[in-house]
């Protein structure tokens, strides 16, 4: 049983160290495949989107150098898959790749989009940043190798410089991967420390390798792996952009919809309604008329009939009127000033409307759905003022003074007590503002004024 044993241990200590051999020989191989992709993607990528950026500055070769970045980009993409399927294949450790690339649509689309992968441009930096680790990562493979040359001279010395006594022969050169020490090996004996030496650089490399290539797996895994916080981040933003977007051009579409559809058709019901009301006539006909050769009480029934759906049709068509301009209000394809302009002739207390231009007396539209939430924020609060405040005069300043920046301040000279965490109307207001990264304050002390301050950007 103790040999048994003994036999067990020395069986676990083979494999031990047959497995430290095996990992020490694939962290080798990695960091001479690593430091040869490495220097080769430094070059490539160095020799393509340095000519290239300077080609774009200029008037004349602007074209020929986004094409030469371009194609310096996915070079990059290229060269960072190299080195994650090596890293895959020698150390069995799987990078994912990042978002693949999503063209646009046409020529412009296409070369905006592909500018602004920025996948490519994290490759980019991985080949720059690559270049110094694939530096030591070559000095390292030399280390190893020199120290394999100098392990070996006591038996070459044995073997190929065993001659008679008194021959003369060149000393050997023990081998460095930095030259600091001029030591040669003239005798037999001198080759033992020579091959000391040689034990040492091994070693040596061995553990530099292991230092290079965790810091190559992080450089790897941050610049080569799926989209790093920041880019998420600015991913999400673009999606909820893209989102605000897209439903306020549905609800553009939505309301034109009805203007062109139901509202015509409607519109048409009720003039045939009107019509056919004026072709029965009125109840008090002269005798010998309509009424008094039929059935008058047929008649008068056809006509309450025909007067109730005509109101029917009236109101529906009014109803759908203000659903339309609740979804969105015609005036707003104008700009903001035309509609609250409108808003503010249909306000049953006095608004005022006044608009303060950027530097140099321009403004700069905003995008549709920042104008769509603009405008239902001015209608929500001139109605709160409407119900709420007893004023007498509602005011309306839109401020472009701050460049990318709207503002809508709406005051009034009422009792004041709003208070948005009250759960009224206000945190609506304050949460819609924030989709857009907007912001609503607003100051309303017991006995006014109530003034409220909405910032938006004028791009989502």
């Amino acid at each position: 049983m103790p040999a048994t044993g003994a036999g067990r241990a020395r069986r676990t200590g083979k494999n031990e160290d047959m497995t430290t051999i095996r990992r020490a020989g694939r962290d080798l191989v990695y960091t001479a495949l690593g430091s040869l992709a490495g220097l080769f993607g430094a070059f490539v990528v160095g020799f393509t989107i340095v000519p290239g950026v300077a080609l774009s500055v200029t008037v004349i070769f602007t074209v020929v150098g986004l094409l030469i970045v371009i194609v310096a980009l996915r070079l990059a993409a290229r060269i960072g898959s190299l080195h994650r399927r090596i890293l895959d294949r020698m150390l069995r450790e799987t990078v994912p790749p990042p978002a693949p690339f999503e063209p646009g649509t046409g020529i412009l689309g296409r070369l905006d989009r592909r500018l602004r992968y920025r996948p490519a441009w994290r490759a980019v930096w991985f080949s720059v940043i690559k270049l110094p680790v694939a530096v030591v990562q070559g000095y390292t493979i030399s280390a190893v190798v020199c120290g394999l040359i100098d392990m070996t001279y006591p038996e070459v010395w044995l073997l190929f410089r065993n001659h008679a006594a008194g021959t003369r022969l060149s000393p050997l050169s023990v081998q460095a991967p930095v030259p600091v020490l001029d030591f040669r090996v003239s005798t037999w004996p001198g080759t033992f420390p020579a091959a000391l030496v040689g034990i040492g650089w091994l070693l040596a490399g061995v553990w530099v390798a292991r230092g290079a290539i965790a810091l190559d797996r992080r450089l790897i895994r941050s610049l080569l792996g799926p989209a790093t916080l920041s880019e998420r981040v600015s991913e999400l933003e673009r999606t909820r952009t893209l989102a605000v977007e897209d439903s306020a051009a549905a609800l553009r579409r939505v309301e034109r919809d009805l203007h062109d559809g139901a509202q015509m058709r409607l519109a048409a019901l009720a003039m045939n309604l009107g019509m056919a009301r004026e072709k029965l006539g009125d109840d008090d006909e002269p005798a010998g008329g309509p009424a008094a050769s039929g059935a008058p009480s047929d008649l008068r029934t056809i006509r309450e009939l025909v007067d109730a759906a005509h109101r029917n049709a009236v109101d529906a068509l009014a109803d759908l009127r203000d659903i339309a301009r609740g979804i969105h209000p015609p005036a707003l394809d104008n700009g903001l000033a035309v509609a609250l302009e409108s808003l503010a002739a249909s306000s049953a207390i006095p608004v005022t409307l006044s608009v303060v231009p950027a530097g140099g007396g321009t403004t700069e539209r905003p995008a549709p759905a920042i104008e769509t939430i603009a405008y239902f924020c001015a209608a929500e609060l001139i109605a709160n003022a409407t119900k709420h405040s007893y004023a007498d005069i509602i005011e309306i300043e839109i401020n472009y003074e701050r460049s990318g920046l709207l503002r809508l301040r709406i005051s009034d000279d009422g009792v004041g007590g709003a208070d948005q965490a009250r759960g009224s109307g206000l945190a609506g207001l304050a949460q819609r503002v924030s989709t857009v990264d907007g912001r609503l304050d607003v100051s309303s002390p017991p006995g006014g004024p109530t003034v409220v301050l909405v910032e938006l950007p004028l791009r989502a």
